[in-house]
């Protein structure tokens, strides 16, 4: 009989935060270090960008069943062409031990963690 009420972190296959070295995204053109501010509804929320202003984030359809965003993630947003400065897509979260990366080789410096 298998025990259904085996704890998760017993499991092997969740050993990603355990992983020292991580494949880590950087931005590309354009595109900025984000950490979320506050959460709006209906996939928007309010992001403190790298450059030092507070965008509108969006995320974009494709991610939405696919990404789960709360406070204080720290994600890649990408600049509207239009209301560059005032919105933006949500492209990347990062996890712990990406975040632990970047905090090591001072690329979240620009915002304060």
């Amino acid at each position: 009989m298998i025990n259904k009420n085996k704890k998760k972190q017993n499991n092997p296959d969740n050993e990603e935060e355990q992983i020292t070295e991580a494949r880590v995204r950087f931005p590309k053109k354009g595109e900025l270090f984000g950490i979320i501010e506050s959460r709006l509804g209906c996939g928007r929320m309010n992001v403190i960008c790298s450059d030092g202003k507070t965008r509108i984030g969006r995320v974009p359809g494709k991610f939405k069943r696919r990404l789960w965003l709360r406070e204080a993630d720290v994600v890649i947003i990408k600049k509207w062409e239009f209301q560059g400065d005032k919105k933006g897509d949500v492209l990347y979260k990062y996890r712990k031990s990406q975040i632990g990366f970047l905090k090591k080789k001072n690329y979240l410096k620009s915002l304060n963690l």
